[in-house]
């Protein structure tokens, strides 16, 4: 298994902590795709973040392509997050500084294997050449999901995990959306993670787990 989550709880802190999870647990090969449901509040992106090394679990483990989170100080798991997991939000998060193929390039060169034909070939893909030197806010929200897509998948990551990553779009734009990450996903050979409360969304991937009072059914 690529991604193995064991019995993993966590809890806010606080006068009295709250709990989230509640002994999670899920296993993830390479190569597949997972929809991951629960009503709002559930803790189905605190889980996503526990995955993405973004946040410590309180108990239990996860384990990536073979290395335990637990194990890691936060250079290990910036690495981690650096060349095999990448990322893609909701809110999209792209650096509004950065062009269109600055962007695009941003997590492969902090991976340190830009390989410019792949991206190339993403841009393309994407329909995003004749943006390339645009900045995310003359973008359209659908063009903008579409290039936190190619930066994530731009330097091949083993997981890719994506919160809600067409939350903010229309249907028909949800779909196109949708329909491109799968073929990219699949031809990178990456496990996708996707959150989402859409069952017609959950409906598309290969499988689906539900989370419900902190723990995956």
């Amino acid at each position: 298994m690529l991604l193995t989550i064991d019995n993993v709880t966590k809890s806010w802190p606080g006068e009295t902590a709250v709990p989230v999870l509640r002994g999670a647990s899920l296993a993830l090969a390479a190569g597949e795709t997972l929809a991951l449901t629960g009503e709002s509040g559930s803790g189905k992106s605190t889980l996503l973040h526990l995955v993405a090394a973004l946040d410590v679990f309180d108990s239990g483990e996860i384990t990536i392509d073979g290395t335990a989170l637990s194990g890691l100080d936060e250079a290990g798991r910036a690495a981690l997050r650096r060349e095999r997991v990448a990322l893609v939000f909701q809110q999209f998060n792209l650096i509004p500084t950065l062009t269109v193929g600055q962007n695009l390039a941003f997590h492969a060169r902090l991976a340190g294997r830009v390989d410019r034909d792949w991206i190339d070939r993403l841009t393309g893909r994407l329909g995003l050449g004749a943006l390339i030197r645009r900045y995310p806010e003359q973008l359209s929200g659908g063009q903008q999901q579409r290039v936190a897509i190619g930066r994530a998948l731009a330097m091949r990551p083993a997981l890719l995990l994506a919160d809600e990553p067409t939350g903010n779009l229309d249907e028909d734009s949800s779909d196109a959306v949708l329909d491109l990450m799968l073929e990219l996903v699949a031809e990178t050979g990456a496990a996708l993670l996707l959150v989402t409360h859409s069952p017609r969304i959950a409906a598309r991937l290969e499988r689906r787990a539900h989370l419900a009072g902190g723990k995956i059914g």
